[in-house]
């Protein structure tokens, strides 16, 4: 607890003390439109944790080519799962809705904590809510980076951007990092108990479970990231818990960009090659996302099982991400009480 603040005469205004915490997540356009998303194509891109090539080599690249081509790409698949109603990208709103959700929890009771959302790229941005939260008297703040494997491509670039922020301020906050938490048995539970879920409510049995991890270049695992192990352990308990054999549950990777080689296999030619084998009913699960966004709503459930069907495959489901149910809120809460030990 704070010990009372005892002001002298004629001392400027102060906050009263907060702790607080900041959800932080990828990013997402403004809208779907050619500049929207060339702006936050752009900042995505341009981050040396994304793309680690020099910036003399790679922006003339990036500027003078790609971002005259990938926006309308992404434009049309944004548009294709843009929520409409809020005119913005399920991500955001779902994200919001979480982090409402997680307030909710923490503040009944410690009314004194502060709990906010962030995107790395786009808005709300990192540096604003960062600056926001300190002038509402935070001095103690905890980071937590939702993405349950660590890659320095997701946690790593969420912290830098935070670490950034707090460069420029004159009176920093204590501060605190969740770790990654792809091991968490409670995790893996809910992961576990959402398939259990949706596979009682189909009318048909999957052949298998596709788990389908973001990707990264193998140029990078090789430097030391830690991520594909991570996802790996991720896929190996959530297998184990739901009691299957190793053929039951197949780990794959999507959103490859550009020539190098990405992590291994790859989500595309291993659901394209199913049909073949005899697996024509599947269901698709993504543990590596936190919220459902264009990766899982266009990539998987649109794109993929286009994919699936085309090569012969007959029964296609995605399953959504935990997003803001209410036992994922509660778990992102106790993680955070967990990690605030001390300060609470």
């Amino acid at each position: 607890m704070h010990a009372p603040i005892l002001f002298p005469e004629n001392h400027p205004p102060l906050p009263s003390p907060k702790i607080g915490v900041l959800l932080l997540n990828l990013g997402t356009p403004n809208g779907t439109d050619y500049w929207s998303m060339r702006r936050y194509l752009s900042e995505f891109l341009s981050d040396r944790r994304i793309i680690e090539l020099s910036p003399a080599l790679w922006q003339p690249i990036l500027q003078g080519i790609i971002l005259n081509i990938r926006p309308k790409k992404s434009g049309a698949a944004y548009a294709r799962i843009w929520n409409k109603e809020k005119d913005e990208s399920p991500l955001r709103t779902t994200t919001r809705d979480l982090t409402e959700k997680v307030a909710a929890l923490l503040q009944s009771d410690n009314p004194n904590v502060m709990v906010q959302y962030a995107m790395r790229y786009g808005d709300p941005s990192t540096s604003s809510v960062i600056e926001e939260m300190i002038k509402a008297g935070c001095d103690r703040l905890l980071l937590l980076p939702l993405y349950p494997q660590y890659s320095a491509a997701t946690v790593g670039t969420a912290c830098d951007q935070a670490f950034r922020q707090l460069m420029r301020e004159r009176w920093q906050p204590s501060v605190r990092t969740v770790p990654p938490w792809y091991d968490d048995i409670n995790h893996i539970n809910l992961l576990a108990e959402s398939i259990e879920n949706h596979y009682k409510s189909l009318d048909w049995t999957p052949d298998v479970l596709v788990a389908s991890f973001h990707g990264l270049p193998v140029e990078y695992f090789k430097k030391g990231d830690p991520y594909h192990c991570h996802c790996a352990k991720t896929a190996r308990m959530l297998r184990e818990r739901l009691g299957w054999d190793k053929d039951k549950l197949l780990m794959v990777f999507q959103s490859r960009f550009g020539p190098k080689e990405w992590l291994q296999p790859y989500a595309d030619e291993t659901v394209k090659s199913l049909p073949a084998k005899g697996i024509k009913n599947i269901a698709v699960i993504s543990p590596g996302f936190v919220a459902d966004c264009v990766e899982t709503l266009d990539e998987l459930a649109i794109e993929l099982a286009h994919e699936f069907h085309t090569a012969g495959g007959e029964n296609f489901s995605y399953i959504p991400c935990l997003n803001d149910n209410e036992d994922h809120a509660r778990f992102i809460a106790e993680m955070a009480t967990r990690e605030l030990s001390g300060w609470l």
